[in-house]
């Protein structure tokens, strides 16, 4: 078995940092969207994928692989969401055990009257706190530490 590599210092502060970033920015963004919204952050994050398909349908175990959720975390959000109008769950044609999440047209009237708020508080709270070489540099770490677990991933979703 291999020696456990800890944490330097340096590695210790900025991995505290990234979670405690990830936290603070998280529930500000979900009070954001409550105040400003009807929709909560897990519902905003359902009608993204939703809405960046074209036909606004995924099916369920796509969407859930997409968002890195468990099937069932996933069925019971879509359920909150049916009861609200914001999505509808069809049968697959073509395959009776599948079915699709749909985004209803309640659901993106939703999602467009939440984006503005939702994206000026992103902006805000986030990109105007850090440099474009910063949002570069990000955006490459984002990258090969998504390819990394990805890689390394024996449970996908």
């Amino acid at each position: 078995m291999a020696e456990t590599r800890w944490l330097d210092d340096a590695e210790q502060r900025a991995w505290r940092g990234y979670l405690r970033m990830n936290t603070v920015l998280g529930a500000a963004l979900s009070r954001q969207l409550q105040v400003d919204s009807t929709l909560s952050l897990p519902d905003f994050e359902v009608l993204v994928h939703l809405t960046d398909v074209e036909d606004e349908r995924l099916r369920v175990s796509e969407l859930a692989r997409v968002m890195r959720w468990e099937k069932s975390r996933l069925s019971h959000q879509v359920t909150r969401m049916e009861r609200r109008g914001l999505v509808a769950r069809e049968e697959c044609l073509s395959d009776g055990r599948g079915a699709f999440v749909v985004l209803t047209g309640a659901g993106r009237d939703a999602i467009e009257a939440a984006a503005p708020a939702h994206v000026d508080a992103v902006r805000r709270l986030f990109f105007d706190a850090i440099t474009a070489d910063d949002v570069d540099a990000l955006a490459g770490i984002s990258q090969r530490v998504i390819a990394r677990v990805e890689a390394n991933d024996v449970c996908p979703s």
